[in-house]
């Protein structure tokens, strides 16, 4: 069974025929789509040189831009202890430049969150809560957040969290996919954003 499935019990039945197929990812099924991201910014300038420094990671990146090409690859498969998990490939296709971000998804049933380690080999932790809205579309927001360092992993206070909102849904009309990420901090404001549309791919 898809982790997000398994999450969000009888919300799953809620979303979108296109969503529910879109999100049910597991090791026997994975899902590949491309499109174009209309707006990607990335925060103040002087954090250029921290982003220049994530992409070692395939995290965060310094470029932004209007209309860059997109393709989004999820994969399901078994971790260490033969739970499921699904990997996140992200690419953004600059003029001069392409760049990835990167994450690696797994549930925790005890709290009923999905597990996000991101970059690779993972540099933050963050809880993901999923919602179903009364439209059927999808919506993601952070929780708990820790910085990993190898084996340790440190939590990060309120000031210092990039919260995360996700909203996803499929637009019927244009028969594309429509998402929008927000990053923020709560003294520095937008740290990332990217929004766009997609459409799936034949695997």
């Amino acid at each position: 069974m898809s982790i997000y499935k398994e999450m969000l019990g009888e919300q799953f039945e809620r979303l979108q025929p296109k969503l529910k197929r879109r999100y049910t990812i597991s090791s026997e099924k994975a899902f590949q789509a491309t499109g174009v991201m209309t707006k990607i910014t990335s925060g103040p300038k002087w954090l250029s040189p921290f982003f220049r420094i994530a992409t070692r990671w395939k995290l965060l990146f310094p470029e932004q831009g209007e209309n860059v090409p997109f393709q989004i690859v999820n994969k399901g498969k078994l971790g260490p202890n033969g739970e499921q998990q699904v990997h996140w490939e992200r690419t953004f296709f600059f003029p001069n430049q392409t760049r990835h971000f990167n994450a690696l998804m797994s549930l925790d049933q005890s709290k009923r969150v999905v597990r996000d380690y991101l970059g690779e080999p993972s540099l933050f932790y963050s809880e993901l809560v999923f919602i179903v809205t009364e439209e059927g579309h999808l919506q993601i927001e952070s929780s708990k957040q820790r910085l990993v360092l190898g084996k340790l992993e440190i939590p990060l206070p309120r000031l210092l969290k990039g919260n995360v909102l996700v909203k996803e849904c499929y637009v019927e009309k244009k028969d594309v996919f429509s998402i929008h990420v927000l990053i923020t901090n709560p003294l520095l404001g937008t740290l990332f954003e990217y929004k766009g549309v997609f459409q799936t791919d034949d695997l």
